[in-house]
């Protein structure tokens, strides 16, 4: 029997949770933002009359006046997104134990246990759902209803706002395979570039490809990009609070000023680097790689990555790697506006054995040593703050430095 899986998504997220507080603003293009004065001016999310003006998430705000110039800006309040996203993955958890939350304002439900509970009808109880969530929340959702997770996602996206999208073995040859290989789930902008010189553009070019060629490009992933196209997926929906480890850990920052030279631009890898490695060590994993990402004052990015040997989980060794990335693709002489380092090709720390033919004991012994230190200073971050301490070369972030410590004391 097939299962039954939701894909549930908050239609225009934030604009609709800042709505709530701004009715008279409903049918006026909307659009929230990050904070122009630190150069985060980039739209986060909109309403669907913004969206008919051709607004996008992530365009800079003066993109999205050139393209609407009443479109009202409100500031974001991620706090407030958080406690709603909760509230809502708790109702979808009146309905069955198995959600799986992906990102905030998304959600996967597995009801193939408990649909008959409510009437036996997958469509119907999505409609419950929807109607539910709207009088509960004043927030609308799209669902889609599949036999697996990713046609369920693809349901989710084939009509906005608040709709309900059912793709069925009989129906999905019809319904997906047309669409763009971009829309389908973890499909990038690299693997659309290399499918395109296959001649594979939309979700059912990618399906009736070779399998073993598509091996032959992308390794597992164009295995696995396959089963998604064809609906082979089998992927579970994780149960309601289990932790799922990250598959990539990264973070960016727009500089409030451009980065010029050398050490400046080390000095920005630094800070990310050590934030990227403080939340490695909370998942309690290593990357056997890092990407770093440079974007320069006219949005253009490049990026390269590399492999790492042995993993780790080091502010220093992260900075290491992602300068030599950026001395390798980048005119020093250039600005930069905006830096992304990412840890990629996770493994669990205690999977990452050290290959000791390949380092002395005192290569060993300095790694052991800067681990201890690097874990003595996540302890005193837990205690006092994020900005409580961090590597000498990093700058300083007022922000954080603000909350660095609780009234009355701190690291000196």
């Amino acid at each position: 029997m097939d299962r039954v899986i939701f894909h549930c998504d908050l239609n225009s997220f934030y604009a609709s949770v800042e709505l709530l507080s701004h009715p008279e603003l409903r049918h006026q293009p909307v659009a929230v933002c990050g904070d122009p004065a630190s150069r985060h001016g980039i739209i986060l999310a909109k309403n669907e009359p913004a969206k008919a003006f051709q607004v996008k998430t992530a365009e800079t705000i003066w993109q999205a006046k050139k393209k609407c110039p009443n479109l009202v800006l409100l500031p974001a309040h991620h706090g407030l997104y958080r406690d709603f996203s909760r509230q809502v993955n708790a109702l979808y958890q009146k309905y069955t134990d198995l959600v799986e939350p992906f990102g905030i304002d998304e959600s996967w439900l597995d009801v193939t246990g408990t649909l008959h509970l409510f009437g036996g009808d997958a469509p119907a109880l999505a409609d419950r759902l929807r109607d539910e969530v709207r009088s509960r929340f004043g927030l609308t959702i799209s669902v889609g209803v599949s036999f697996n997770k990713v046609f369920a996602k693809l349901g989710s996206d084939y009509k906005k706002p608040d709709a309900t999208t059912v793709i069925t073995r009989e129906n999905f040859r019809e319904l997906v395979w047309s669409l763009p290989v971009t829309d389908l789930l973890y499909v990038g902008r690299s693997a659309a570039q290399t499918f395109q010189t296959f001649g594979i553009y939309t979700i059912g070019d990618l399906a009736t490809f070779d399998r073993e060629q598509l091996f032959g490009l992308l390794g597992k992933n164009g295995i696995q990009l396959h089963d998604f196209a064809s609906g082979a997926d089998t992927s579970p929906v994780a149960p309601a609070g289990q932790y799922t480890p990250p598959k990539s850990v990264g973070n960016g920052y727009t500089f409030p000023k451009n980065l010029q030279g050398r050490d400046a631009i080390k000095a920005g890898i630094a800070q990310l680097s050590d934030q990227v490695a403080v939340r490695l060590r909370k998942h309690s994993m290593k990357c056997q790689g890092v990407s770093l990402s440079i974007r320069n004052p006219d949005f253009r990015d490049i990026s390269r990555q590399m492999r790492l040997d042995p993993p780790t989980d080091l502010a220093r060794e992260l900075t290491q790697a992602a300068m030599d990335l950026a001395d390798s693709c980048w005119n020093m002489a250039n600005p930069v506006r905006a830096l992304t380092v990412t840890a990629i090709y996770l493994i669990p720390a205690k999977e990452a054995g050290t290959q000791l033919d390949l380092f002395s004991a005192n290569q060993e012994e300095k790694r052991r040593r800067l681990e201890r230190l690097e874990g003595a200073m996540d302890v005193i971050r837990a205690k006092y703050g994020p900005g409580a301490i961090a590597p000498a070369s990093t700058p300083r972030d007022p922000s954080q430095e603000r909350h660095a410590a609780p009234p009355g004391g701190g690291i000196q």
